[in-house]
């Protein structure tokens, strides 16, 4: 299952992200992960879920990225959720790349029974119509 929390920024994703990781911590009977770009997040979210900050891996663009995560999954099988926080700081701004990227986590997230959400700095009629459907509401 994939989430986007979309906005502008200053809109509150990362507040909105911090509090689902809080959640899914909450819940989960596995590993939480959440990935920034930096480690601005360490003091918000439980240190019950792992955060790594990208920018330690020199990972940027849309194929390292879903590289990344598809690692974190074949070596983990408990990881139950991951959070990217900034998404489009860490791939680049190209929305298309984003609904490409969305489409294939999509697979990765069906087959490995992970939940991923998404922070994108984007308004929502910004985003492309073919991933619109995974806006959080």
């Amino acid at each position: 299952m994939i989430t986007l929390l979309t906005g502008k920024k200053g809109s509150g994703k990362t507040k909105r992200l911090i509090e689902a990781t809080n959640a899914a911590v909450a819940t989960s009977k596995g590993n939480v992960v959440v990935i920034a770009k930096g480690s601005s997040l360490t003091y918000d979210i439980t240190s019950q879920a792992r955060l790594i900050n990208i920018e330690n891996y020199g990972i940027a663009g849309v194929e390292a990225m879903t590289g990344f995560v598809k690692g974190i999954c074949a070596g983990n099988y408990d990881v139950t959720d991951i959070l990217i926080d900034s998404t489009l700081k860490i791939i680049g701004t190209d929305l298309l790349a984003l609904e490409a990227m969305v489409q294939t986590l999509e697979v990765l997230a069906e087959k490995s029974n992970v939940k991923i959400v998404l922070s994108v700095s984007a308004a929502d009629d910004d985003v492309p119509a073919a991933i619109a459907q995974y806006i959080a509401k």
